[in-house]
């Protein structure tokens, strides 16, 4: 090998070894507030008790949740025993409200995991009107669903409290937008901060960690 060979070669594997460890710094970089994060003021108590909250701000109407939701659905699944995930329906406007009755009462008849994604599909791909009433609690019948049961929750006192509480935490938690994800009631971030579904994903693995951190202190 000649010189200038040789030297093409060290100066290659110098620039490539450049290249990972700068590759290696990015990915250790902290998060900071501000940047892939936003500081929920003030703080909001959480509903798990000892375990760390993730709540995913989330409509039906949103396509952006509706996209997010296969990424969100396996990350969920690998979840640490100390998290646990939990939703909540954002209510920007009034023509929101139908969708969050609906994920209430899918919730209180314990129908969310059979119809959430169900729910999704049919409003996104199928193009069903479910804010209409009539078309819901005919698509609910057709997934094998009380028609009668389901209606009667949809209109009950207990749903309408809890839409009004989730207009309330709608702003309490200072979201912007939707999809929102909220780590144990003191950070939030977006799709937009983490640069994609897996960049946020990882934001929030990261504010889990820090989360942790903060409770083992206490």
């Amino acid at each position: 090998m000649g010189f200038n060979s040789f030297t093409s070669t060290v100066s290659f594997r110098v620039f490539v070894a450049a290249l990972l460890l700068m590759a290696g710094f990015a990915a250790r970089a902290d998060i900071q507030p501000g940047r892939e994060y936003e500081l929920v003021s003030p703080p909001q108590a959480v509903e798990t008790g000892k375990k760390i909250e993730v709540l995913e701000v989330f409509s039906y109407a949103c396509p952006h949740c509706f996209n997010l939701e296969p990424d969100l659905n396996n990350w969920v699944r690998m979840l640490p025993k100390d998290v646990e995930f939990r939703r909540l329906p954002a209510i920007f406007r009034e023509s929101w409200t139908p969708f969050a009755k609906a994920y209430y009462t899918l919730e209180v008849l314990g129908l969310t995991e059979k119809l959430h994604g169900e729910f999704f599909k049919a409003l996104h791909v199928q193009h069903l009107r479910l804010d209409d009433e009539a078309t819901l609690f005919d698509w609910v019948e057709k997934q094998g669903v009380n028609r009668k049961s389901f209606a009667d929750a949809y209109n009950s006192f207990a749903i309408q409290g809890k839409v009004m509480r989730a207009k309330q935490l709608t702003k309490d938690y200072g979201v912007s937008g939707v999809p929102a994800i909220i780590v144990d009631g003191k950070y939030r971030t977006y799709i937009s901060l983490g640069g994609g579904h897996a960049g946020m994903l990882n934001v929030v693995d990261q504010l889990i960690k820090q989360a942790r951190q903060e409770r083992a202190r206490k």
